[in-house]
């Protein structure tokens, strides 16, 4: 329980900070973590990208408009699907979450002190493991 308690009021600070820096980079929260996937998994369909971040894929589907609206991401067919595009990063929305990533591991890095390798990734594996309890939770 002491995890979950820190676990939330820290996801809201780091998110209000993310908006707060918003303006340099013209990003959302929402915006932002879109980007953040379509980086690391490649193309997605809207209900992949729900899934992935346990959000609504009417949700997610504003945040791809609006990144869609900043040419930071755009659509084409899905071979698997025909009416779920698949999306993908622009070069423009591969610029914009890589300058907001690197700026975020410059602030992150000050969180290190003391903290060791494993430290951290005794914390991974505790969080994921907490994530994995609520897997079976519907988002939609």
């Amino acid at each position: 329980m002491e995890v979950f308690a820190l676990v939330g009021p820290l996801y809201r600070r780091v998110q209000r900070k993310v908006e707060q820096d918003a303006p340099i980079q013209g990003l959302s929260v929402g915006v932002r973590a879109v980007l953040d996937l379509l980086r690391e998994y490649g193309p997605m369909t809207v209900p992949q990208m729900g899934r992935a971040q346990a959000l609504s894929r009417q949700f997610v589907q504003r945040m791809v408009n609006d990144a869609a609206a900043q040419h930071l991401v755009e659509t084409f067919p899905n071979p698997a699907h025909q009416r779920s595009s698949l999306i993908r990063l622009t070069d423009d929305g591969r610029a914009a979450i890589t300058a907001v990533t690197t700026r975020e591991r410059a602030l992150l890095r000050h969180v290190g002190g003391d903290l060791t390798d494993a430290d951290i990734t005794a914390c991974l594996r505790v969080l994921g493991r907490m994530l994995e309890l609520f897997d079976d939770v519907d988002v939609n």
